[in-house]
């Protein structure tokens, strides 16, 4: 496993992490206390060394899951977690105080007495606007409860705004083949200002593994079924923002650009990777297989550069037009 640093002398960290999402149970399969320990562990054993959790994953469930390894190891790992969606504060009762028990209640859970990565979770935009959240955040990592501070977004605007916040470490963004833009929208101005770049949705919410068909369903709890079309929450967070048929479709048409002895996922995440802005991918995973899977594609070279010019070209001629949502 390789690793990158997180933006300019920040964490050093497994250029691929670990999203905890799922071991929340927010998708509908509950997750048992030995399933998740599995599944940390394997990546720890894969070279994982950057977990990435919320508050509101399983109300809580995922930090304390986390905390619960990290009782049990010796293996250093680096734990970003997020305030922002839950604790009764989206999306208009952001106060300091609200943030200062949000970050003890993760203290808490997680067993450690400092938080390595605090990152506002998609909180508004007028909120970042506004700007006393992140003076807030600067006053408690003064006071060592957090080490470092950054940010879960929607938008490349978002993105901006935080750019311009003095202290950022992070910003955490959906990117993948199906949502490029931050490309020449975000990436140059990140790399000015020394923030590193979190991958989430890396593969647009299973999308890209190349497993699902037209008549694929999902559980009731699982947002890939109650948030297809925005319904709850910003649609780019499920499926990158496309049409669910019409993702199936386009992934049909990637497999043409496959090179040989490679899975869909690895190229879906090595064409992340290759961009140098890019400090860490989080991608999920609800088996073991999944985690060590996902792992060794730090191991690969990256994608020839012919490679990367026709999915490029790909992007612009058969999916941006089918981006929904904030981008």
């Amino acid at each position: 496993m390789k690793t990158r640093t997180l933006g300019n002398n920040g964490l050093n960290i497994s250029e691929i992490g670990l999203g905890t999402w799922q071991i929340g149970g927010n998708w509908g399969k509950d997750f048992s206390t030995q399933k998740a320990m599995d599944i940390l562990m394997t990546a720890v054993d894969s070279g994982v060394t950057f977990f990435d959790t919320a508050d509101v994953y399983g109300d809580g469930k995922s930090e304390a899951f986390i905390g619960e390894f990290l009782k049990n190891t010796d293996a250093k790992i680096k734990v970003a977690t997020k305030f922002g969606r839950g604790a009764n504060v989206f999306p208009d009762n952001y106060t300091k105080e609200a943030l200062k028990k949000g970050i003890e209640a993760s203290l808490s859970r997680l067993g450690v007495t400092t938080l390595d990565l605090l990152q506002l979770h998609c909180i508004p935009t007028a909120e970042l606007k506004k700007g006393d959240v992140f003076d807030w955040l600067r006053d408690f990592k003064s006071e060592g409860l957090i080490k470092n501070f950054g940010a879960s977004i929607e938008s490349v605007e978002e993105g901006l705004l935080c750019l311009e916040q003095e202290g950022l470490q992070a910003l955490q963004i959906i990117f993948n083949i199906y949502r490029q833009k931050p490309i020449t929208a975000l990436f140059p101005q990140a790399e000015e200002k020394g923030v590193g770049i979190i991958v989430r949705l890396p593969l647009a919410s299973g999308l890209l593994t190349g497993k699902f068909t037209k008549d694929t369903k999902f559980h009731k709890e699982d947002h890939r079924n109650f948030n297809k079309d925005g319904a709850v929450f910003n649609v780019g967070e499920t499926f990158a923002g496309l049409p669910f048929e019409k993702g199936i479709e386009i992934t049909e048409a990637l497999k043409d650009f496959l090179p040989k002895d490679m899975t869909m996922v690895q190229m879906a995440l090595r064409w992340i990777l290759d961009h140098k802005a890019v400090s860490t991918i989080i991608p999920g995973a609800s088996s073991p297989t999944q985690a060590e899977n996902n792992a060794y594609v730090s191991s690969l070279n990256p994608l020839p550069e012919e490679l990367h010019a026709a999915l490029t070209e790909f992007y612009n001629t058969e999916i941006h037009q089918y981006i929904r949502g904030v981008y």
